[in-house]
């Protein structure tokens, strides 16, 4: 596993144990019993992405033998980002999510700023494609090389692209009209989660391109650290503008009656800001910081080559 993934799966998780202790003395109570989610919707998707990456790393491996340990550390990269989403989408946190706004950014945050990015730390596709036959591999090799040569995919897909939809997605969903929708409906709640898992798949795609064909390109890694800052700073102001409200946003919520935990609407809500807030701006903030390292190491070690000759 990568650097960056290593810095990130260290990261998350401390930073999300920071938010009780911003709970400005609240007593925060267990959580009552939430059921797992066993939706038809959500479950097909995750066994059918886990089927096809597994018979497609299989036959891969059947076929090479010097690129087992790079097969290997996409297999545990793949399958941590895919458990991740499974835990944010089955698990009891997704139920608890529907009557905790806290609970629900803690979801969201885990779709778009941990699982996403090990899965595309993967590199999951060339893999996927060895599990369909000669003939299904070729067209879909045929499709994707069709779709990057459009001028609308070039556009949305590059990392200015891919960080301006991310953050109409964060924006737009997280407006009381669209929010209160996904909490009232099923299938909103699904379409709303899945624009956040494929914008937070773009992004960090955009974000972590200079790792294959943009290795030396400096430029393209300075704007994915500007767009890494900057993404940090839209994220960081919704969640102040949730953490500093006046009052509730979501009447849905406010319809369920008190949230668990023992919180206020209120707290509740202000708890949600600050995890969007802080967790959210120290992954992003971080890995900038990682990839300017990197940008800086490459810098020295080319200078020094120069001076060598």
């Amino acid at each position: 596993m990568c650097q960056l993934s290593r810095h990130l799966l260290v990261a998350f998780p401390f930073s999300l144990a920071t938010v009780p202790a911003l709970a400005h003395g609240s007593h925060i109570h267990l959580p009552e019993s939430f059921p797992w989610t066993w939706d038809i919707w959500i479950t097909g998707p995750l066994a059918l992405l886990l089927l096809v990456f597994a018979r497609g790393w299989w036959r891969l491996r059947s076929r090479s033998a010097r690129g087992v340990p790079v097969l290997q550390r996409r297999a545990v990269t793949f399958g941590t980002g895919l458990g991740l989403l499974a835990v944010a989408l089955i698990s009891p946190i997704h139920a608890a999510g529907e009557r905790s706004f806290l609970v629900h950014m803690i979801e969201h945050e885990i779709l778009m700023l941990a699982a996403t990015p090990l899965l595309v730390m993967a590199e999951p596709l060339p893999v996927m494609l060895w599990s369909f036959p000669p003939r299904g591999r070729r067209l879909l090799g045929r499709a994707g090389a069709m779709l990057s040569r459009s001028d609308w995919w070039r556009i949305l897909s590059s990392p200015i692209g891919a960080t301006v939809l991310q953050a109409a997605a964060l924006w737009l969903w997280h407006a009381p009209t669209l929010f209160n929708q996904a909490l009232q409906s099923d299938a909103w709640h699904i379409v709303q989660h899945l624009s956040f898992i494929l914008t937070a798949v773009m992004f960090w795609n955009a974000m972590l391109r200079w790792r294959g064909t943009h290795a030396g390109d400096t430029a393209a890694k300075m704007l994915a650290v500007l767009c890494l800052v900057v993404t940090s700073l839209v994220g960081g102001a919704l969640g102040a503008l949730m953490a500093f409200a006046q009052s509730p946003w979501y009447a849905a919520y406010l319809k369920l009656g008190p949230p668990p935990f023992g919180l206020t609407a209120m707290e509740d809500q202000q708890l949600a800001g600050l995890v969007m807030w802080v967790p959210g701006g120290l992954i992003h903030v971080g890995a900038a910081l990682v990839l300017m390292r990197h940008l800086l190491s490459s810098t020295a070690s080319t200078q020094g080559t120069h001076d060598a000759v």
